[in-house]
């Protein structure tokens, strides 16, 4: 061959060797972006269920039906603890 073709195949093989090299470091980074994904998505499906829970008993506590239960379940302990007194 002749020198500018070996010059031409010297330049294209070291372009594919820096192109393979950046995207190996590249792949590695994005698995390690990807992990640190994965926790962020898992803590908030956590936080959206502590808010969910959370709306839940203010929703409860707020609604004429739920105060009527809160105060319904409230009396019933009060005389399950003064029967359970007497029985003593």
């Amino acid at each position: 061959m002749e020198l500018p073709a070996w010059i031409l195949v010297i330049m294209l093989s070291v372009t594919l060797f820096i192109f393979l090299v950046v995207a190996i470091v590249l792949l590695v980074k994005l698995i390690g972006v990807t992990k640190e994904a994965k926790k962020i998505v898992i803590q908030g499906q956590g936080i959206a269920e502590k808010a969910d829970d959370i709306a839940g008993n203010v929703r409860d506590m707020t609604t004429v039906g739920g105060l009527v239960r809160h105060l319904a379940e409230s009396y019933l302990e009060a005389d399950k603890k003064t029967k359970s007194k007497k029985d003593k």
